[in-house]
């Protein structure tokens, strides 16, 4: 867990970087410059401190998982130890009844005279005989029902122990793709213009607009076209993810000029989203039918639209890998286990 927390703040450490420099230079930039890359420098400690916070959400949740694990395997081994007593006590009951009958055929025999005093003790002993097989037959009865709990019990902890080593793995493949991903894209992401996050088993790539789309057009430019080769060199090869694509806007209205095209931003975002989505598929070789399209226009800002700095940031496309169904994943975990067997 510690060495994927370094590679996960990785991108906002590089792209502190230049921050720095510019605080080093501070005598040869303006004071407006110097405040900014002061409030850029917090927002990336912000982001990293968020990281480290989702990471330690992550491992509390593993612990808590361990503990009901183990919580639980100690409840099927006591049911075990009670089954194997109610067997021996079972065996137990079972002589001791052998042993009442034989008394019973002892007496029938000896006193075939029909005395009272006999008849009475073999009353008795007829009666103590019915209660100890109306014993055993509730003994019996839950024998059978601690072994379907104890069956019950240890399939549920198949069953969890699958569905975490499968989330643990799905993990640990979207960390690497995500340090790939980082690695690849190194040099937009220390110009700002792309970041990665990973929450749990989710993965975000946001690019800001300007480094696909030119303003006000939906056609992915060339330098766009490189940068999405990169992305979709390592999406082709993530086959247990769907792959959403959004488009975003900030909330300044469709110009006069450019309502003929899009009328509204839902129509650019939309647009844009089915752009990528669309080089993805044709130049990039990723599988369509791991793809899908969105546009949320300026419904979901990043940032203040009351400032320059937080348009831009709210004008960009999100590739958000999220899993497929869990419990398929575990089923297919189940399934290569018994298979191997």
């Amino acid at each position: 867990m510690r060495s994927t927390s370094r590679h996960r703040t990785t991108p906002f450490r590089s792209a502190a970087l230049p921050l720095l420099c510019a605080l080093a230079l501070g005598g040869c930039v303006s004071a407006h410059s110097h405040k900014q890359a002061l409030d850029e420098l917090e927002a990336v400690k912000k982001r990293s401190a968020e990281q480290q916070a989702q990471l330690t959400g992550m491992r509390e949740s593993l612990d808590r998982e361990a503990a009901q694990r183990k919580a639980a395997e100690e409840q099927a081994a006591s049911l075990a130890k009670e089954r194997e007593d109610l067997k021996v006590r079972s065996e137990q009951l079972a002589g001791d009844l052998d042993t009442v009958r034989r008394q019973i055929t002892d007496l029938e025999q000896k006193h075939a005279s029909d005395s009272a005093a006999a008849q009475e003790e073999v009353a008795k002993l007829q009666q103590q005989a019915a209660s100890l097989e109306a014993e055993a037959a509730q003994i019996a009865k839950e024998r059978e029902q601690l072994r379907q709990e104890q069956a019950r019990l240890g399939a549920t902890l198949d069953h969890e122990r699958a569905a975490k080593e499968a989330k643990e793995a799905e993990i640990a493949r979207l960390t690497r793709t995500q340090e790939e991903l980082s690695k690849s894209l190194q040099d937009e992401i220390s110009k700002g213009n792309i970041t990665i996050q990973q929450v749990r088993d989710r993965l975000t790539i946001n690019l800001v607009d300007r480094v696909l789309f030119d303003s006000g057009h939906a056609e992915v430019k060339p330098a766009g076209q490189k940068v999405l080769k990169q992305v979709s060199d390592l999406l082709k090869t993530v086959t247990d993810k769907q792959i959403r694509i959004e488009g975003h806007t900030d909330n300044v209205p469709i110009s006069v000029k450019l309502q003929s095209r899009y009328r509204t931003n839902w129509e650019l975002s939309t647009a844009r989203a089915t752009a990528v989505v669309r080089y993805l598929i044709d130049q990039g070789g990723v599988d369509a039918r791991q793809l899908s399209a969105v546009g949320y226009a300026d419904t979901q800002p990043v940032a203040s639209n009351d400032t320059d700095e937080g348009r831009s940031a709210n004008r960009r496309i999100e590739i958000v890998l999220y899993p497929k169904d869990l419990k398929e994943i575990a089923d297919q975990v189940e399934t290569g286990a018994a298979v191997s067997q």
